[in-house]
């Protein structure tokens, strides 16, 4: 992303745009948000590394993140996963195989029932 945009303009295209996701089925945009903003604020600071080169230290990071919802249920790293590199990869431009995505919420899925608002 060679523009300026600001977390204000990613959260609303976000909140206009999750629900077209693999992941996104039977969520809310507001249990993603901590997760669309953490990998937008990462993807900025870490331009040039690719999604396997930061993957983990973003899983550690993840727990220390300061607007992740603390306790929140489905705010795990597996459960999130998806959301942050969706929006890591489009703050970076790097392509992202969707199928693999949708394995990876399929596997989530199994593991945490979807809550339906």
């Amino acid at each position: 992303m060679a523009d300026n945009r600001t977390w204000d303009q990613e959260d609303q295209w976000w909140g206009q745009n999750f629900s077209s996701r693999p992941y996104a089925s039977g969520y809310t945009y507001d249990e993603f948000r901590p997760a669309y903003r953490y990998g937008f604020e990462s993807g900025r600071h870490n331009m040039g590394r690719t999604w396997n080169d930061v993957e983990s230290d973003l899983r550690t990071g993840w727990d220390k993140y300061e607007h992740r919802a603390a306790g929140a249920t489905g705010s795990t790293w597996e459960h999130v996963k998806d959301a942050v590199r969706d929006a890591w990869h489009r703050v970076t431009g790097q392509t992202m195989d969707v199928d693999k995505m949708s394995e990876s919420s399929d596997t989530v899925r199994t593991a945490n029932t979807p809550r339906h608002t």
